[in-house]
């Protein structure tokens, strides 16, 4: 069980927009399964864009050929040839089509009168030209340097809080036990002007202090308004290359007309007449990537030598997929018909955002493109507090990104399934009493506008807090910037690789619920995953959320040494006068595969007949006999195919022997005592048994 937090009362409109779209979560969110919102709303899809379907030809399509359409025509010749792409499939479906934008090369929106997104994308599915037709539809924003904001401070002297502060980015402790160690990584790299984070989001805001356009000395790229809606949109135009943040708010009116393009947008989902403020979604993700660092301003950034190309998806409430697959291509560097080339393509894309339903066929096919040019897309798996993973993040290829409490728990708003590669921080609150201040909120930046922007800008701090799997995705998208960054010849497998290698195991034990602390914390077991979960520990299993917590020093470092040396105890309980067999479980990253091993012997506590320092084999298996309880080290180096090295260190505790009791022990005439056969007979199958030990300790060495 977890708890809402008070300051979600103050209602500060920052926290009402983020809460209402999206996986932005207010102050009720923070901790998780006591939601101001219905976590089923949550999970309820938006409807698809009205009588709309996002279409793609085969290859080898004859209307393709009829209708051929450059990469680089000019946007009257594009909206000509796509009009007459959709009117030749309109005559062959007898159904008059209106084109829409482009979407890729031979991908586009088309449009009908008098028929539902779904039912016309099956008429059109049925065409053999057509590779696929899929229902446009929507998706929501799903955050040690001279900065101010990131060290922690005594308690209390913080003016814009936390006292915690970006206690996220910092070394893990007893206490932060998921932060992510950026400091370890910033030793070898704070990232290269080289390598390039787009940020698919609500837009940017380029003034502020912490971010900036390159051109003056910041780390904002030019990027591109993707967003074709003019009313989504809220700028008064569609697609041009200005991706700053107009603001997406709503009024009361549009959040409460039933049938209109905005309803259900308010705070809670559920059509209420309540006004709802901006976000600045995407300027408080582009802020955890590449906020300036060691400028005495405000927060750091996880990458602040990177540059974040800015592509705007989303406008008010939501953004339709065909906007947000044509920003994916754009950003990748991959020509989207009647739009300028991009010349910043990125190696990782982050996606802040994320809807309802199986990964389609539109998103696969794009994320299979993007990954095969080197791109590394990274996802939110959603705030729906324990449902399914969200589209994109749950399609193949994709790194999706569970959220983490300060404990190293998942956060009861926070998703999660199969589909998730790596969990993060994404921030919580666990005081309850009216009037605090949030303690392990992420620390942004925003604006401070309710509607338009206005001139200050702002960090969010203790009470306008961030908090989602939102912030969650854009600290690995920063971390895989600067594993980019330390070597660029990564493919977007092996920086995954990278991340998931490296990661800490999750936390047991040590959590709590705040003043709830009778309720026990529990494991995250649920499989259905239909119904709204709180607080729970994460399995080390990699079943439901991911491979363990990020480790940003852990993955810079790996893509150095080219591989990760990790030792598997296979003797599940190590006990006095019994063998202990250790595997080699390393991992290559940048090498190919592990090619050799050498084990040592660190400190045998005393236990084992070898001295300190002591080989234990050069062979994939090695094995040890302890001769009484105590704790033993050993060092495995694991040696890669291109000369890539790495060593790791374990302790092993070892018990007391098992005692064995005699057969008929203190019953009968014997009064208790054993037998000279009986005696001897145990003794024989100990022979045997440690005869057998030996012989199957070699099988193994030579099998390996």
């Amino acid at each position: 069980m977890t708890h809402t937090h008070p300051a979600a009362r103050l209602l500060h409109p920052l926290i009402s927009l983020a809460f209402t779209l999206s996986f932005t979560l207010s102050a009720a969110l923070a901790t998780g399964a006591a939601l101001a919102a219905d976590p089923a709303a949550l999970r309820k899809p938006l409807p698809p864009v009205e009588g709309e379907v996002i279409v793609a030809f085969k290859v080898d399509a004859g209307t393709l050929r009829k209708h051929a359409l450059s990469a680089r025509a000019a946007a009257g010749a594009v909206s000509t040839t796509l009009a007459d792409r959709a009117s030749s499939l309109g005559a062959r479906v007898g159904r008059t089509l209106q084109a829409g934008a482009a979407v890729g090369e031979r991908v586009q929106v088309m449009r009908a009168a008098g028929v539902d997104a779904t039912t016309l994308a099956r008429q059109l599915s049925a065409d053999p030209e057509v590779a696929y037709a899929v229902p446009n539809g929507r998706k929501r924003i799903v955050t040690a340097p001279n900065d101010p904001l990131y060290p922690a401070t005594a308690t209390g002297q913080r003016l814009n809080g936390p006292d915690s502060g970006q206690w996220y980015l910092r070394a893990p402790d007893s206490t932060t036990k998921s932060a992510i160690d950026i400091e370890t990584a910033w030793l070898r790299t704070t990232g290269s002007s080289a390598v390039v984070v787009a940020v698919l989001d609500t837009g940017v805001r380029f003034e502020h202090p912490d971010l900036g356009r390159m051109a003056s000395g910041g780390s904002l790229l030019p990027g591109y308004d993707m967003v074709t809606d003019a009313d989504v949109g809220n700028d008064g135009d569609g697609r041009d290359a200005d991706p700053s943040d107009p603001g997406d708010w709503t009024s009361a009116t549009e959040n409460s007309t039933r049938g209109g393009k905005f309803y259900q947008c308010d705070p809670g989902g559920t059509g209420s007449a309540v006004a709802a403020g901006s976000s600045w979604h995407g300027t408080s993700t582009a802020s955890l990537v590449a906020a300036a660092a060691n400028n005495a301003t405000g927060m750091a950034g996880a990458a602040p030598g990177t540059r974040v190309l800015p592509v705007r998806v989303l406008g008010k409430c939501f953004g339709s997929d065909s906007d947000i697959l044509a920003g994916m291509r754009w950003a990748a560097g991959i020509s989207v018909s009647g739009l300028p080339d991009n010349l910043n393509p990125a190696r990782v894309i982050n996606m802040s955002l994320g809807g309802t339903g199986a990964c389609s066929a539109a998103y696969q096919q794009a994320v299979d493109e993007i990954t095969s040019r080197g791109v590394l897309i990274v996802a939110a798996a959603g705030n729906s507090a324990g449902g399914p993973v969200s589209e994109p993040a749950n399609c193949r290829g994709v790194v999706g990104v569970l959220a983490l409490r300060h404990a190293g728990t998942k956060v009861g708003f926070s998703d999660l399934g199969a589909q998730i590669a790596v969990a993060a921080p994404g921030g919580n609150c666990i005081n309850t009493a009216s009037g605090l201040p949030c303690l392990y909120p992420i620390l942004a930046a925003t604006n401070t506008g309710t509607q338009g922007p206005v001139a200050s800008s702002w960090t969010n701090g203790s009470f306008d807090i961030t908090v989602g799997t939102s912030f969650s995705s854009p600290l690995v998208a920063a971390v895989a910037g600067l594993v980019f960054s330390q070597n660029p010849a990564l493919t977007p497998a092996k920086a995954r690789a990278a991340l998931q290698a490296v990661a800490r195991p999750f936390p047991t034990t040590g959590a709590d619920n705040g003043a709830d602390d009778a309720t026990v914390v529990p494991s995250c077991t649920r499989l259905d995953l239909t119904g709204p979960s709180g607080q729970c520990y994460c399995p080390n299993d990699g079943t439901l959320c991911g491979a363990g917590m990020l480790d940003a020093g852990a993955s810079v470092n790996a893509v150095v040494a080219g591989v990760v040396a990790k030792i598997s105890v296979l003797t599940a309980s190590p006990a006095a006068g019994a063998s202990v067999l250790l595997r080699n479980a390393s991992m290559p990253i940048v090498d190919d595969r592990i090619v050799g091993q050498a084990w040592t012997l660190v400190s045998g506590g005393g236990i084992v007949t070898q001295p300190d320092g002591s080989s234990l084999g050069t062979d994939a298996d090695a094995g040890l006999t302890p001769t009484a309880a105590g704790t033993v080290r050993v060092r495995l180096t694991a040696t890669g195919d291109r000369g890539g090295q790495a060593t790791v260190e374990q302790s092993i505790t070892v018990g007391a022997a098992a005692v064995v009791t005699p057969p008929n022990a203190g019953s009968g005439s014997g009064g208790g005592a054993a037998s000279w056969a009986w005696v001897a007979g145990i003794g024989l199958a100990a022979a045997v048994l440690q005869a057998l030990r030996r012989s199957g300790l070699k099988a193994s060495r030579r099998r390996a």
